[in-house]
């Protein structure tokens, strides 16, 4: 009895995990068909209904507000793989543009929260993709309010690095966006951006290499200076005792 008792066990195990291993949000779009994005066109404007979710299959997106005097502030951008839209209800607050050529596949909202409310897998994805989210805003909210141009930048050219698809291969990134992006979406200007770079390459921490490419020549420097290096080093910091 004990031994069948184990075997269901195993076999419920082994069940979800196959689940787990089948299904995922990104599948639920792979019955859809890709469609191609030219760099500059809008996947979906800022005010419309929310209709559809996208998943970007191939290069980059920006997501973006325009506010008081025409003003565009860049809130996120999205690669290959990110989902756009699943934490919205009815309509976009944003304006999805492809920052490069770009291929996406669209779902129904109404489809893809029926699929996930009939998985016992998805739906753990989807909480854990909103909690995603809702940090990402958090430390955009962090980077906008506390932290000084070159922390700004630091953060963000460190964040580029630290997504697989843009892994560093001997120090070098990709930065698909170009500076006024950059600069829109870190709060500053574009002269600020191409000011603090120059700044970086002259200290030998960071060096532009063509329109597209940096190359991290001290990683531990740049995170230093990015603010959220852990700096409580016995060289850094005093002890000190509480009584």
């Amino acid at each position: 009895m004990l031994m069948q008792n184990n075997h269901a066990f195993e076999n419920a195990e082994k069940k979800v995990e196959a689940i787990a291993a089948g299904q995922s949000l990104s599948s639920l779009f792979l019955s859809s068909a890709a469609e191609p994005v030219a760099a500059g066109k809008a996947i979906c404007w800022e005010g419309d209904q929310a209709r559809h979710l996208f998943q970007v299959e191939e290069g980059v997106v920006r997501l973006h507000r325009i506010i008081g005097e025409g003003r565009r502030v860049i809130t996120a951008f999205h690669f290959a793989g990110d989902l756009i839209g699943a934490s919205l209800q009815n309509d976009f607050i944003f304006t999805a543009e492809a920052v490069t050529e770009c291929k996406i596949r669209r779902m129904s909202r109404k489809s893809f929260h029926e699929e996930v409310a009939r998985s016992d897998a998805l739906g753990p994805a989807y909480i854990s993709l909103l909690c995603q989210e809702a940090t990402a805003a958090h430390e955009q909210m962090v980077l906008l309010s506390k932290k000084n141009a070159e922390e700004r930048l630091c953060s963000f050219i460190l964040k580029l690095a630290s997504r697989r698809n843009l892994r560093p291969r001997q120090g070098l990134v990709r930065v698909p966006m170009n500076r006024q992006d950059i600069a829109d979406h870190l709060g500053l200007t574009i002269e600020t951006v191409s000011r603090t770079i120059t700044k970086l390459a002259s200290r030998n921490i960071v060096i532009p290499e063509g329109r597209h490419d940096l190359r991290i020549v001290n990683i531990a420097r740049l995170k230093q200076l990015s603010g959220d290096a852990d700096d409580f080093s016995d060289d850094s910091c005093h002890r000190v005792n509480l009584h």
